[in-house]
């Protein structure tokens, strides 16, 4: 069964990452993009987590993970090598209401991380359901490149807009058209 899309508003959100390599640093540059409430849990962490951690002024811990770290968090991102830390992990979490996202072992995951372009306020996930990441990050940058980079601009101009508009069928014209214009002249 395929993943159901979601786009979450992570303001309040807690989160916490177990795991300090590559992998984990590639997980959490993502997270970086839409919020700053995380916490790291790593016996090891690499050169590039450690300078994102102080850059970001993140909660860094280099400790193992022990059970009832879940606690006061809404996501967990497991993203070691230990299959058997991402199964107790995710075990553990079956009684709480806590989501967790096991890097690579999609048995063990609420949630997946979709392959994203980001521009502005606009956001495309890319999602193979996990058949494939590498399919999805050849799309997500097949959409980058086919994305102008003014859409940012434009959707900041929109989003103004509809604050001072009545709504109604004459404001939903209007945006019609100006969102045919903009790809008029955009996608030629």
């Amino acid at each position: 069964m395929a993943y159901f899309p979601l786009y979450l508003d992570m303001n309040n959100l807690k989160v916490l990452l177990v795991g300090g390599s590559t992998i984990a640093t590639e997980k959490l540059e993502k997270l970086l993009v839409f919020t700053k409430e995380i916490t790291v849990l790593a016996l090891r962490v690499d050169e590039n987590m450690s300078t994102l951690a102080e850059k970001h002024n993140l909660t860094l811990y280099q400790r193992a993970y022990k059970r009832g770290d879940i606690e006061g968090f809404d996501l967990v991102i497991v993203a070691t090598d230990t299959v058997e830390l991402h199964k107790a992990i995710y075990e553990e979490s079956r009684h709480t209401r806590v989501f967790v996202n096991s890097v690579d072992n999609t048995d063990y995951c609420d949630f997946i991380f979709p392959s994203f372009v980001q521009k502005g306020d606009l956001t495309i996930a890319i999602s193979t359901g996990g058949a494939s990441p590498a399919f999805a990050k050849k799309m997500r940058q097949h959409l980058d490149k086919m994305i102008p980079d003014s859409v940012g601009i434009f959707l900041k101009k929109m989003k103004e807009l509809r604050t001072i508009r009545a709504k109604g069928k004459e404001r939903m014209k209007y945006f019609d058209a100006m969102v045919e214009k903009y790809f008029s002249e955009q996608f030629k």
